[in-house]
């Protein structure tokens, strides 16, 4: 089975690495300088004290075709445009696209893509890319899979070999609850890291950040009009205990003067807002705070 994963950041250099066990994998970057240097050193991969080298078939965005069984696409939320814009100019229909983007404000973009077969997923594992070819594995967690269009039977091989590479994927049958929990996690852990710069397990630890956690989830809940809103805050509290060493995406990206995820994740709850006329002080006053972090980096870099 052929595998293409589109992003070569921290979730696709780790998904490259771990599923060339099993498949055929072609890594489309961004640019050509990234693909040759890993067609010339391979992806390092770090655990702990461990590294290894894997071999991976890279090749600039440019040349994906969409021929591969399943096309995994792991670019941010906000590079999802120019991704689907070259989805519509190939010559043929991929037959499994499975986006793994955090937020939710990405479904409403695949609702415009042509008749296939579409998963969403979440990540669980903690990963941070080092360098153009090298990514950390800081720990293991769940991969979620869910069904947007079509049935999981057109990709029942690639589950069943994730099985066997220890890189398992749990089906769920309800891909918009799915992402909500995911949502849940990224609105609480990567705005007040990002603001805090602290890594994620200090926010719990520390009385007065994890207060902070407190407001701003009974905020989110509000929103998501949440059923059952202590086990979605047990879980949050699992994941933040699971990554405690990691520092969130968000963090790292201000912190390289790159654009965050804040539209994709607290945008999109304050969208939520507006349609059902709620007021979502604490929400807002944190989207400004990290919307005016990326603008003073946009001019310092």
């Amino acid at each position: 089975m052929k595998i293409g994963i589109i992003g070569a950041g921290s979730i696709g250099l780790l998904f490259a690495s771990y599923l060339s066990k099993a498949f055929s994998v072609t890594l489309y970057t961004k640019t050509t300088v990234q693909a040759e240097e890993i067609n010339r050193k391979g992806i390092l991969l770090l655990e702990g004290t461990n590294q290894s080298s894997i071999r991976v078939i890279a090749s600039p965005i440019s040349n994906w075709t969409g021929n591969e069984e399943l096309t995994i696409i792991a670019v941010k939320q906000y590079q999802l445009d120019s991704i689907i814009k070259h989805l519509h100019k190939l010559d043929v229909n991929p037959q499994n696209l499975l986006f793994l983007q955090n937020g939710m404000s990405h479904l409403k973009l695949l609702e415009n893509i042509r008749p296939t077969n579409i998963f969403v997923g979440s990540v669980e594992h903690g990963a941070s890319k080092v360098n153009t070819h090298t990514v950390r594995h800081n720990g293991k967690g769940a991969i979620n899979v869910g069904v947007f269009t079509g049935d999981f039977l057109r990709i029942k091989e690639f589950i069943d070999a994730c099985e066997t590479i220890d890189f398992p994927i749990t089906i769920k049958n309800d891909y918009y609850n799915m992402l909500i929990n995911k949502l849940i996690a990224n609105a609480v852990i990567n705005p007040l890291t990002a603001i805090l710069q602290v890594r994620n397990g200090e926010l719990i630890s520390n009385t007065y950040y994890f207060a902070a956690v407190k407001t701003l989830f009974l905020e989110i809940s509000f929103i998501l009009n949440l059923e059952d809103p202590l086990r979605n805050f047990k879980d949050l509290i699992r994941i933040c205990k699971k990554t405690a060493v990691n520092r969130s995406s968000m963090l790292i990206d201000l912190e390289a003067g790159r654009r965050t995820e804040i539209d994709a994740i607290l945008g999109f709850l304050l969208d939520e807002a507006v349609k059902q006329q709620k007021e979502v002080r604490v929400i807002e006053s944190y989207y400004y705070l990290l919307k005016g972090k990326e603008h003073r980096k946009e001019r310092v870099y």
